[in-house]
């Protein structure tokens, strides 16, 4: 769970995420060096989940350079195959991500044997917060019609940013291999776990507006998550 700017969600998200009934659950923040002081608060909710507990439940990776969520991403992925994880969730620390659905995601990759399990907005049952207005539905859906259509996908949320990855898939991508730094990362993890002979599922998820904050995505985020498709397909046909 990576985080910038997030006190104000961490103490409830970590509460919901370690009060998921999955023995060996384990919570990893990674923070850029929050100038709210998100990172402190995540090692003081760390050192009161991990009291008394026979292995640690939380713990937090500080990384001092903003350089990018993909570095992020990357950083805590890394670490946790390191540490010898079986599964890897990434989701958000504002709350738009339901919790409870990583039980189901979990759930799909053990039955179906998939090496990526996609929360998805965008396959039947799945839905966004009301609070959306016309104009960012309209957007989303154009992004995710357009880099399945570039990249020749049938990920129907191809975009999306609450994924379940089997160790193996993650190994297999070469996470220092990806190019990625800001919420293109999504699109081209992804693409690399299905050109390595991973499959994907999608599970339904309602997508909710943070309440708290404030979202990061900048115009220089929008305009290299929409070249790193051309990139990608140039790239690897």
């Amino acid at each position: 769970m990576p985080t910038y700017n997030e006190a104000a969600n961490l103490p409830r998200m970590a509460q919901a995420v370690l009060d998921l009934p999955l023995p060996g659950l384990h919570l990893k923040i990674v923070d850029d060096s929050s100038p709210d002081g998100t990172g402190h608060l995540a090692e003081e909710l760390a050192e009161k989940y991990n009291d008394g507990a026979p292995a640690a439940r939380m713990s937090v990776l500080h990384r001092t350079e903003k350089d990018g969520l993909g570095r992020a991403y990357v950083a805590g992925m890394s670490a946790a195959l390191a540490e010898g994880a079986a599964y890897v969730v990434q989701m958000d620390a504002d709350g738009s991500h339901p919790v409870e659905a990583v039980v189901r995601m979990l759930a799909a990759a053990e039955e179906s044997g998939a090496g990526l399990v996609v929360g998805s907005r965008y396959v039947e049952g799945g839905q966004l917060d009301e609070e959306w207005g016309r104009h960012r539905v309209l957007l989303s859906r154009f992004a995710n019609g357009y880099v399945r259509a570039v990249l020749g996908t049938d990920v129907k949320d191809i975009t999306a940013g609450f994924n379940l990855w089997t160790a193996a898939t993650l190994r297999d991508v070469d996470l220092a291999s990806l190019d990625s730094a800001g919420y293109s990362f999504q699109v081209e993890l992804k693409y690399k776990a299905i050109r390595t002979g991973h499959t994907a599922v999608e599970i339904p998820i309602r997508f909710e507006e943070r309440t708290e904050g404030v979202s990061k995505m900048t115009l220089r985020t929008q305009l290299e998550s929409a070249l790193v498709p051309l990139r990608l397909r140039f790239k690897h046909h």
